[in-house]
C-alpha cells in the first residue's frame, strides 16, 4: 500500500516530468507506421524522418490552432451577451433555478457568521484578474509541456528501437527477453491499430459534424468540427461535454425551442452510431475493456494530469491489459480488466 502512495505521489508531483514522456511514447506509438515508411521504403535517416514527422504534427496542430481561435475568440468576446440570452430563452428554467438558489442562500445565512456578506462581495470583484492569472499560467504550463513532448518524442523516433533492445539485453534469462520482446511488440501492434483507428473515426466525427452544425445554420463548421474531434479522444466525459456545448450554442444562436435542440440532437445521433456501433465493431477484434474500469480510469488519470491524463486513460489501460495477460502472477488482473 505504502509502494502504492508512493508511486501516485510521484505521477502526481513529477507531471511535469513524467507526463511529457508518457505523452511522447504514446505518440511515437502512433507515429511508428509513418516512422517505419519514411525509414525502410524510402530509405531516409532516422533523425531526417523523425524532423520531418515533428514538423508535421507541430504544422497541423499549429495551424488547426489558429484557424480555429479566430472564431473562438469571438464566441468569447460575446460571452456576456450570450449569458444575459441564454438566461432569456430558458425562462421556463428560472423559477426551479431561483428556488434552488434561495434554498442555497438560505444556508449559507445559516452557516455563514456575521458580516461575511461583505467579504463575498470583496471575493466576487476579483474574479476577472484571478482567471486572467490562472489562464496565464495554464497556457505557460501547456506550452512547456508541448515542447517537452516533442523534443522527447524526436529523439525516440529518431533512436528507433534502440531503447527497447537496451532493455533487452540487462535481463538475465532469454525467456525474459523472449517476454519482453512480445509483449513490446504487441503493445505496439494494439495500441497503434487503437489510437489509429480512434484518429481516424474521430477525424469522420469532425467532419460530419461539422457539416451537420453548418446545415443546422451555426456557421464556423471548422469550429465545431474540430470541438467534436478532441472531445472524442476522451470516452463518455467527452460526448457528455460535447452535448453540452451544442445545446447551449444552438440555445444562444437558433429559434427555442425545436430548432435549437437540433445541434445536440445530431450530435447525440452522430455520437450513437460512432461510439456505440462502428468505433467498438471495428475493436472488438483488437481488445475488449471493462467500462467500469475505463470510468474510473478516466476519473483517476484527470485528477493526476488533468485533460492529458484523460487521453491516456484508455491507452495506459489497455497497457495495463497486454502486460497482465503476457505475465503469469498478473493474469487475474488482465482477466480483471478484460472482462
Amino acid at each position: 500500500m505504502l509502494s502504492l502512495l508512493a508511486v501516485v505521489y510521484t505521477l502526481y508531483f513529477g507531471k511535469e516530468i513524467v507526463l511529457p514522456v508518457v505523452l511522447a511514447l504514446v505518440l511515437k506509438l502512433l507515429l511508428g507506421p509513418a516512422m517505419r515508411i519514411l525509414h525502410e521504403r524510402l530509405h531516409m535517416p532516422n533523425s531526417l524522418a523523425a524532423a520531418l514527422l515533428i514538423l508535421v504534427v507541430f504544422s497541423a496542430i499549429a495551424g488547426v490552432g489558429f484557424t480555429v481561435s479566430i472564431p473562438a475568440a469571438g464566441w468569447i468576446q460575446r460571452a456576456p451577451e450570450s449569458l444575459s440570452l441564454l438566461k432569456d430563452k430558458l425562462a421556463v428554467l428560472r423559477h426551479p433555478l431561483e428556488v434552488l438558489q434561495q434554498g442555497l442562500h438560505a444556508i449559507e445565512n445559516l452557516t455563514a457568521a456575521g458580516g461575511q456578506d461583505g467579504q463575498s462581495q470583496t471575493v466576487t470583484a476579483k474574479p476577472a484578474s484571478g482567471l486572467a492569472g490562472y489562464l496565464a499560467t495554464g497556457t505557460a504550463a501547456i506550452l512547456s509541456r508541448f515542447f517537452t513532448t516533442m523534443i522527447v518524442l524526436f529523439f525516440l523516433l529518431a533512436s528507433g528501437d534502440r531503447l527497447l533492445r537496451g532493455f533487452v539485453e540487462v535481463l538475465p534469462t532469454f525467456s525474459g527477453k523472449r517476454q519482453a520482446v512480445e509483449i513490446a511488440q504487441e503493445i505496439e501492434t494494439n495500441i497503434t491499430g487503437y489510437l489509429l483507428t480512434i484518429t481516424m473515426m474521430n477525424v469522420v466525427v469532425g467532419v460530419v459534424t461539422g457539416l451537420a452544425m453548418w446545415a443546422c445554420g451555426l456557421g464556423t463548421p471548422l469550429l465545431w468540427g474540430a470541438t467534436a474531434f478532441l472531445l472524442n479522444y476522451i470516452p463518455i466525459l467527452g460526448p457528455l461535454a460535447g452535448l453540452v456545448i451544442f445545446f447551449v450554442v444552438g440555445v444562444l444562436s437558433l429559434d427555442w425551442p425545436w430548432y435549437a435542440l437540433m445541434p445536440a440532437g445530431l450530435y447525440l445521433l452522430i455520437h450513437i452510431a460512432e461510439g456505440e456501433t462502428i468505433t467498438p465493431m471495428l475493436l472488438a477484434k483488437r481488445f475488449t475493456l471493462n467500462p467500469v474500469l475505463v470510468i474510473i480510469s478516466l476519473f483517476f488519470w484527470h485528477t493526476l494530469w488533468g485533460v492529458p491524463g484523460a487521453l491516456l486513460a484508455v491507452p495506459l489501460l489497455a497497457m495495463l491489459k497486454i502486460v497482465a495477460d503476457r505475465v503469469e502472477p498478473l493474469k487475474p488482473i488482465g482477466h480483471i480488466v478484460g472482462s
